[in-house]
């Protein structure tokens, strides 16, 4: 686990080896949560990268009549 250190102006960098794991390059967006007391940085995945993320999963679910709109 690294360090880091917040500026005056409440920006911080991220490590090298976090931005090399999480293939964060310049200009990319991440979001920040918060969670039990923890500062959570996410790396956000555009939709066109999503595709196929699910591919094989079972989507046989008996539904009933009024589930479909």
């Amino acid at each position: 686990m690294a360090s880091i250190k917040v500026s005056k102006r409440f920006q911080i960098t991220l490590p090298k080896d976090v931005r090399k794991y999480s293939k964060i390059k310049p200009g990319d967006k991440v979001a920040v949560m918060m969670y039990d007391g923890m500062i959570l940085v996410i790396k956000v995945r555009p939709m066109r990268e999503m595709r196929g993320i699910l591919k094989g999963i079972d989507s046989t679910v008996e539904r009933e009549e009024e589930d479909r709109v």
